[in-house]
C-alpha cells in the first residue's frame, strides 16, 4: 500500500466486543491490544477531552483512581 510508513506496524483486525465493552485491534506485528471502550471514551483527544500531552502512560490508573475517590462506579446502572 503506497503511502504507509515502513517498519510502523499495520492493524490487521479491529473488532469490539459488544458484551465486554472491549475494543480489540491487532497489528502485523503479532501483537493485540485490548481496551475498554470506557477508557477510549474518558481520554479521546476529541474536542471534548483535549489537552492531553506525553505522559499518558497512567492515564488508565489515574481515572480508576478518580473514580473511587469520587466513590463512582464503573458497573451500569441496574434498572
Amino acid at each position: 500500500m503506497a503511502g504507509l510508513n515502513k517498519g510502523v506496524p499495520q492493524p490487521t483486525d479491529i473488532k469490539l466486543h459488544q458484551k465486554s465493552r472491549i475494543f480489540e485491534i491487532s497489528f502485523a506485528d503479532g501483537k493485540t491490544f485490548r481496551l475498554p471502550c470506557e477508557f477510549l471514551r474518558v481520554y479521546s483527544p476529541s474536542a471534548e477531552v483535549r489537552g492531553h500531552g506525553p505522559g499518558q502512560e497512567e492515564m488508565w490508573r489515574h481515572y480508576l483512581k478518580r473514580m473511587e475517590e469520587a466513590g463512582a462506579s464503573r458497573e451500569p446502572q441496574q434498572k
